[in-house]
């Protein structure tokens, strides 16, 4: 029997993203972490190898497909109502002990998920659009491993869906480099990056460095994409009122337009004995961000009990543009080019050319599709 490692080296291609040294080592510049990998060895990804001084990334498959409300990202203020065919492969560069993901993104180190191989579908990026079409969504995006470490096969499925007209996102955790960064831009219109902690130190239990994901979250918004901002907020881990505002201040530092979602932990994978965060909790969280001074701040994952702050609300005349329930919109009040219908007032994001068009109260979200 194929082991996980042998299967997914199969799939695999020369990657763009690195350089090569002088010893047979390469360098990788897919994330942060920038890894000098010698011949015969992996990187902390443990997706991405060097095979005879060439660099081999994740190509021509994947693990998770799914068709399903892009408000589950989250965003907020991305074509509001939108399907969006998500796809993820195999590997992160990160180890985070309460990952939901821990299935997918943690397939090359945890044994408990050698079994996802059976996951695993080769597809062409053709196909990826076929099945875009085919259950209405109108975004494609990256997601439940890091898509930063396989964005060569990214770049393949998006110029795909570009040329087709449809938008393109990565859910990432913001350890990007300029260069990968660079690599993407012609094909994403919206980054969501995940601000796990403002402690360094928890960071680096994470497997990350604080200050690299900062740099990727401004270094991102720079470039110009759309950049929503989560953090998973875990009592005990980072939920204190003083982290809550280092964020927050840091946010607004590169711009207070940045939608910040403050979303529920619960126990999952091997953090079990953290509390799960409670309604006051994100609340709380909330009330820092808008205190900071960030325009659009969002509570998650506990629908219908954080209030207002499932909503969107205009930052000039105060009044709901967009209404929600869980990943559900029930009210659109932007016009064209997203202003608000009562005052006039841009709200910034990435918005539907025809605000008639949005899909409200799940009707017309198709049926996911899963592998």
């Amino acid at each position: 029997m194929n082991t996980i490692a042998e299967v997914l080296d199969r799939l695999t291609r020369e990657g763009e993203l690195y350089t090569r040294l002088e010893d047979g080592s390469v360098r990788c510049l897919a994330c942060a972490h920038r890894c000098r990998i010698r011949p015969g060895m992996r990187g902390v990804c443990q997706v991405r190898f060097n095979q005879d001084g060439v660099l081999r990334v994740p190509f021509g498959y994947v693990a998770a497909l799914n068709a399903d409300p892009i408000e589950k990202k989250p965003f907020s203020h991305v074509l509001p109502g939108a399907t969006a065919l998500t796809f993820g492969m195999l590997g992160c560069d990160f180890h985070c002990g309460y990952c939901q993901n821990w299935y997918t993104s943690q397939a090359m180190r945890d044994p408990a998920s050698d079994s996802s191989v059976s996951l695993i579908r080769r597809i062409l990026p053709e196909q990826m659009v076929k099945l875009a079409r085919q259950t209405g969504s109108s975004v494609i995006v990256s997601s439940y491993n890091e898509p930063l470490i396989t964005s060569e096969w990214a770049v393949a499925i998006f110029k795909q869906a570009k040329a087709a007209g449809l938008a393109c996102a990565y859910v990432s955790n913001g350890n990007n480099t300029p260069e990968v960064m660079e690599y993407l831009r012609p094909y994403l219109d919206a980054y969501k990056v995940d601000l796990k902690t403002m402690s360094d130190r928890n960071y680096r239990r994470l497997g990350g460095v604080l200050k690299y994901i900062l740099d990727g979250i401004r270094r991102a918004h720079e470039l110009g994409l759309w950049v929503e901002v989560v953090t998973l907020v875990v009592p005990g881990f980072n939920d204190s009122n003083e982290e809550l505002w280092d964020a927050a201040r840091f946010l607004v530092s590169v711009s207070p337009d940045i939608p910040w979602h403050v979303t529920a932990f619960h126990k999952d994978y091997k953090m079990t004995e953290n509390d799960n965060t409670d309604a006051a909790t994100l609340k709380r969280a909330a009330e820092i961000g808008r205190e900071a001074g960030l325009r659009f701040v969002y509570a998650g994952n506990l629908p219908g009990l954080v209030g207002e702050y499932e909503h969107t609300f205009c930052p000039g005349c105060g009044r709901a543009v967009i209404e929600r329930r869980g990943y559900v919109v029930r009210a659109y009040r932007l016009t064209v080019q997203g202003t608000c219908s009562f005052c006039g007032t841009r709200v910034p994001g990435v918005w539907p050319n025809d605000p008639s068009q949005v899909r409200l109260n799940g009707i017309g979200i198709p049926l996911p599709v899963y592998f």
